[in-house]
């Protein structure tokens, strides 16, 4: 099956026999030279430690317990704009891509937990989850179920949430992923992003998802310069995924949306596309579809 995002692509599995998220209310912390990390969550403050820069923190006290989890997208010398960001398993420095999750065998029906959140300028931070299940025909990693939530706007003080998770298989899954990110794909220093009390909810039994086809989608102008539409008819209503890339498989942007039964047009801001070549990926339930898109 195809897989839904770029970062999910290539993450394994942790073998730890766990039955709910590791660490979920960041009350368990790593103390190294000069900064700490939560346990059983990857961060990049490795990476930033010579420039004694952290992206990832120690919050007190917790929306419940003693501690809470800090994300902030920082400027670092000889870097540039960093992410705050955290991968509940382990995760490439470089591409900020998670490469494992941790064990997990049920199939919950939300993420939920309480965050605090703001982004700076056109940033959009966001948080994610998969559930997966290694097809050995395949050798690949087949998608359960996914969540995708954008931080558009700004939540100043604890908020609770609740995520819905979205089901394209009955399978059940070995392993899940948590990305939580205080920046999109070109992040802006001093945005951030507050978590705690992460937790699974609920149960599903079948697919819970929109898993009729999305039809007549186009992209118009198509070559496009500042802006171009997608228009196409949905079954009934629901949620999309879109996102673009570039021809070398990098996310340039994503975002979901809410669908209504019938036409839909969403418009697609390309003024800080450079010339070229990219695909707009679009994801609904089970359904997903590329279409190219040239800017001239």
């Amino acid at each position: 099956m195809k897989q839904l995002f770029t970062f999910f692509a290539a993450i394994a599995i942790s073998f730890s026999a766990l039955a709910q998220i590791p660490n979920a209310g960041f009350e368990s912390w790593t103390t190294a030279t000069g900064y700490s990390t939560p346990d059983n969550w990857a961060t990049l403050n490795a990476m930033t430690s010579a420039d004694t820069l952290y992206t990832c923190n120690e919050g007190t006290p917790g929306y419940a317990g003693s501690a809470y989890l800090k994300l902030t997208s920082k400027t670092v010398t000889g870097m540039g704009v960093v992410p705050g960001i955290a991968v509940c398993g382990t995760m490439n420095t470089t591409t900020f891509q998670p490469t494992s999750g941790f064990a997990y065998t049920s199939r919950p029906a939300n993420l939920t937990g309480a965050w605090q959140y703001m982004a700076w300028g056109s940033d959009m931070g966001f948080v994610a989850v998969m559930l997966s299940k290694w097809n050995s025909g395949t050798n690949m990693r087949d998608t359960i179920a996914y969540a995708y939530h954008p931080l558009s706007g700004m939540v100043m003080s604890w908020t609770t949430f609740s995520m819905p998770l979205t089901y394209v298989s009955t399978a059940s899954p070995d392993s899940a992923v948590i990305i939580l990110s205080a920046s999109g794909s070109v992040p802006v220093a001093n945005s951030y992003l507050y978590v705690d009390t992460l937790a699974f909810s609920g149960a599903v039994a079948g697919v819970a998802s929109v898993n009729a086809k999305i039809e007549s989608a186009e992209l118009y102008p198509n070559p496009a310069t500042s802006e171009v539409s997608l228009r196409f008819n949905a079954p009934e209503a629901g949620e999309l995924l879109v996102s673009v890339t570039d021809v070398s498989g990098k996310v340039l942007s994503k975002h979901s949306c809410q669908v209504s039964a019938g036409s839909n047009v969403i418009s697609l801001d390309t003024r800080a596309l450079p010339k070229g070549m990219y695909v707009v990926g679009l994801i609904s339930g089970s359904y997903t579809e590329d279409k190219k898109l040239i800017i001239q």
